[in-house]
């Protein structure tokens, strides 16, 4: 491996600290890319890798425009991209450089993830969504590309203003455009970082997201990126069920109101019990899955109609 530059999008989490800690020196650029809003104080960039260090100011747009920013002021051949919330392993460095060690038709290779769960109770619905990463693919916690592959098609998709299907995007155009991407064996940690309770509602925001890529590559949109079936036809069955039920209920269709409310209990109910199944079974977390579960649907709904009307 003669060089390589190491691109890490931040927004200041204290994580960053964490995996700069776990970098040792190494021959090529760690680029930083500074997205937060108001920068108050430094980066905590560590003495042993200040020689080969560069903080860029990045626009507050998301992660996309920050990596955009990163890869374009790269200046070797391979540009790796790490999340600031993942910890290398301490061989990480020497399995990148047999990763990349590649045919040239190869335009990027995925590290492994890995998220640790408690080991003593059964994981929460946001510790189990973390540790969808370990089979994610494509993820840029950590994925190397070449900067070829990354200028021939443009690099990621600024519109998409969240950690969210950028990387999927990115990796299906690259794979249009006639690269290989593979799996590699370097490794890094990527812990669950607390949240709080209504992070799943927050996450309903990705929904616009999928609208868009439904809208641009067409119904095998899915297939085409390797992203997994979700619930979106059964979210928007219940939500169509309860606005239903009020509808009939205000203009006095008492039975209707009846049916309709009854398909949106049963539709919530199994909603809420799927993810109360898996999980601890405090009283916290059930009372948080009650809760969600009832606002999860419309609001799926609402970001996913969002997603078809923006462009």
């Amino acid at each position: 491996m003669t060089g390589v530059s190491i691109v890490v999008p931040t927004v200041g989490r204290p994580s960053l600290t964490a995996l700069l800690a776990a970098l040792p020196p190494f021959t090529g650029e760690l680029i930083l890319v500074d997205d937060r809003r108001h920068p108050a104080e430094p980066l905590p960039v560590p003495d042993m890798l200040a020689g080969i260090t560069r903080v860029l100011p990045g626009r507050a747009a998301g992660p996309a425009a920050a990596r955009n920013a990163g890869w374009r002021a790269a200046q070797y051949d391979w540009v790796v991209f790490l999340d600031d919330d993942v910890v290398p392993d301490d061989d990480w460095l020497a399995w990148l450089g047999k990763d990349i060690a590649v045919p040239a038709e190869v335009g990027a290779v995925q590290g492994r993830v890995r998220v640790p769960l408690p080991e003593d109770r059964r994981p929460t619905d946001w510790e189990r969504t973390t540790a969808g990463l370990a089979d994610g693919a494509w993820i840029t916690a950590d994925i190397a590309y070449r900067r070829t592959a990354l200028q021939r098609v443009g690099g990621f998709d600024e519109r998409f203003p969240r950690a969210f299907r950028e990387d999927a995007d990115l990796a299906y155009r690259v794979r249009r455009d006639g690269w290989q991407l593979r799996r590699g064996e370097r490794a890094v940690t990527h812990p669950v970082r607390p949240e709080s309770r209504w992070v799943s509602l927050r996450a309903q925001r990705g929904n616009a997201d999928d609208a868009r890529l439904r809208r641009r590559y067409g119904p095998q949109w899915r297939e085409k990126l390797g992203i997994p079936a979700g619930r979106r036809r059964r979210h928007a069955a219940i939500t169509m069920a309860g606005i239903g039920a009020v509808a009939a209920g205000l203009n006095g269709a008492r039975l209707a109101a009846g049916v309709l409310g009854l398909a949106w209990l049963a539709g919530t109910a199994e909603f809420a019990a799927a993810r109360i199944a898996p999980g601890p079974r405090t009283r916290d977390e059930i009372l948080t899955m009650l809760a969600t579960s009832v606002a999860i649907p419309p609001l799926a709904t609402a970001h996913w109609i969002r997603g078809w009307l923006w462009r």
